[in-house]
């Protein structure tokens, strides 16, 4: 049994505009699969299927067998179990950060999951250490670069250690320094 399956969905955002028709997709647990397309071919609306923000109307997503509706993720158990398994890193960072500093955004999720000061601190600290950014984590987010934000954002993800890591166009906005 496949760990993500879409079976035949089928997803638009306005009547008669379909951007998926019929469209299937599996991937085993374990697998790094990569969507390569141009722009405007629908990846990001995959992404967003794949992390329960939107929802096709017709087919199904299945999740480690469960399947993923609107009314199944407006459970909120259902809900954080699954944030718990599907981590997103959006392609514009600005929509992830709202707190006051960058250490502040790496803990809110660990803390919504109800950790301990502890293992929250120990997250925020491995998470910053490995994307090079303990050096700002007093700063405001809204005050950082571009690529600094995309490392907040993509260390929030982090921090709550999902299974599956879905990241919509991870590299925008860094240095090949990065």
């Amino acid at each position: 049994m496949s760990y993500i399956c879409l079976d035949k969905i089928t997803f638009g955002y306005e009547e008669g505009c379909e951007i998926f028709k019929d469209f299937s997709l599996e991937i085993n647990r374990g697998e790094c699969v990569v969507i390569r397309g141009d722009n405007g071919s629908g990846k990001s609306t995959l992404f967003r299927i794949l992390n329960g923000l939107s929802f096709p109307s017709k087919g199904a997503y299945t999740l480690d067998g469960v399947t993923i509706t609107k009314k199944y993720l407006d459970d909120n158990r259902n809900s954080k179990l699954f944030h718990k398994k599907v981590g997103f890193l959006f392609q514009n960072p600005d929509v992830m950060l709202f707190n006051s500093n960058v250490f502040d955004e790496i803990a809110f999720g660990p803390r919504q999951m109800g950790l301990s000061d502890e293992e929250v601190n120990k997250r925020v600290d491995d998470c910053m250490q490995l994307l090079e950014i303990k050096n700002i984590a007093a700063r405001a987010p809204y005050n950082l670069s571009g690529g600094q934000k995309k490392k907040v954002a993509m260390a929030a993800m982090l921090s709550l250690n999902p299974e599956i890591i879905v990241l919509d166009e991870p590299l925008s906005g860094l240095d090949k320094n990065s």
